[in-house]
């Protein structure tokens, strides 16, 4: 008997039930349900798979590499030199992500050094005597004009990147493999001819920002080269970047150098250059995607799932918000109800007095009872209910 009754508690494992569908010709509910299905639908490809690439996985860990070169002339008036070249006025000029041009400057000639008597002065209002440079640093609270390298508005900034997505083990460059040379000797930057081109005109990149290069070369300026890349690695040729250009600070930007020689009489001099000049801070950024089974079949189980949520809903609509709603929930639910009556329990409270012995044989004898779970009134007697209640 025990074996038996375990037999049929795993029965259960080897049972399947389904829902039972009712149809009806109801436009309204009709309508709404196609309704809902055609925006399930419209989200799925319209913004998860062309909009958001749902079908993709991404790789934003991007590891980049900046190599820049800057070149051309321009004629100057200072004490050491009549034209400046990239060494001249580039710093620094090792060409790497970030670098200032020089635009404007002013100078202090032949400066030497001076031993003071360290003594201070009361005559001076407590200024003490040092051991420094002579003559001070020039101040001047104007620019002249003859001082700004006008020329560096022509200068052309050679920007090479190298970045790897070390997810998808993919490298590539801004910089063409095929027809290098000659592509580099003939382009020049401008995002509607060019757009992949990576050489900038210093004017263009300044006006890029929506600032005149003249009064940005007075008093320098930080400017950010940003270099995106959003790469389709499912498309051999959808790797490129896109370049923009933002003013960071345009209040000011200079810096401090100097230039040492010796005079005939052997003393070593120097001439003190305060810059003025435009501050390039390159930044790279990129995303890289690629086609994956596994976010394709989540997305899509996902709209699968928006859609059986339709269904519930259309059926609240039938059973709840329609007119014939009687008429539907008869149609869609079976009522089924089961009744006990006090009788019924109290002869159910006088079995549980009897001996173990009569007990089970109750037992036995309900084993015989084939009545259902679920119990009609109409049905059955009291008396073969509460047997059947005991087993």
């Amino acid at each position: 008997m025990a074996w038996q009754n375990s037999q049929n508690r795993l029965l259960f494992l080897f049972e399947y039930t389904t829902v039972r569908y009712v149809g009806t010709d109801n436009k309204k509910i009709g309508l709404l349900y196609r309704i809902f299905q055609l925006t399930i639908m419209g989200y799925l490809i319209g913004w998860v798979f062309f909009k958001n690439k749902g079908y993709q996985v991404k790789d934003d860990t991007i590891e980049s590499s900046v190599v820049t070169k800057v070149k051309g002339v321009a004629r100057v008036n200072t004490t050491d030199s009549n034209l400046w070249g990239p060494e001249d006025y580039v710093f620094p000029s090792q060409g790497e992500n970030f670098l200032s041009i020089a635009t404007n400057f002013i100078e202090t000639p032949n400066q030497k050094l001076g031993i003071k008597t360290g003594v201070c002065l009361e005559t001076h209002n407590g200024t003490c005597e040092i051991y420094g440079w002579c003559p001070t640093e020039i101040r001047q609270s104007f620019f002249s004009p003859a001082t700004i390298v006008r020329e560096a508005e022509n200068f052309t900034l050679y920007i090479r990147n190298f970045v790897r997505f070390s997810r998808f083990n993919f490298s590539t460059s801004n910089v063409p493999n095929e027809n290098r040379t000659l592509y580099l000797k003939h382009c020049s930057y401008d995002e509607h001819f060019h757009p992949y081109c990576p050489i900038f005109r210093l004017g263009d990149i300044v006006n890029k920002t929506g600032h005149k290069f003249e009064e940005m070369a007075k008093r320098g300026a930080s400017i950010g080269v940003l270099i995106e890349w959003l790469c389709d690695l499912d498309k051999d040729s959808d790797c490129r970047p896109r370049y923009s250009f933002v003013c960071l600070d345009k209040v000011t930007f200079d810096f401090r150098f100097a230039r040492y020689s010796t005079d005939a009489a052997g003393q070593r001099q120097r001439t003190f250059y305060k810059v003025f000049g435009i501050h390039l801070d390159i930044m790279v950024c990129g995303t890289a995607r690629r086609f994956c089974i596994i976010p394709t079949i989540v997305n899509i189980a996902s709209a699968v799932t928006l859609m059986a949520a339709g269904s519930y809903i259309c059926d609240i609509m039938l059973l709840y918000a329609m007119k014939k709603r009687t008429v539907y929930t008869e149609s869609k639910l079976d009522r089924m109800t089961t009744y006990v009556t006090e009788a019924c329990l109290l002869e159910m409270l006088l079995f549980s007095l009897y001996s173990l012995f009569t007990l089970r044989h109750y037992k036995l004898k309900l084993s015989k009872c084939n009545l259902p779970n679920i119990l009609y009134i109409n049905t059955i007697s009291y008396s073969d209910l509460c047997l059947c209640w005991t087993s």
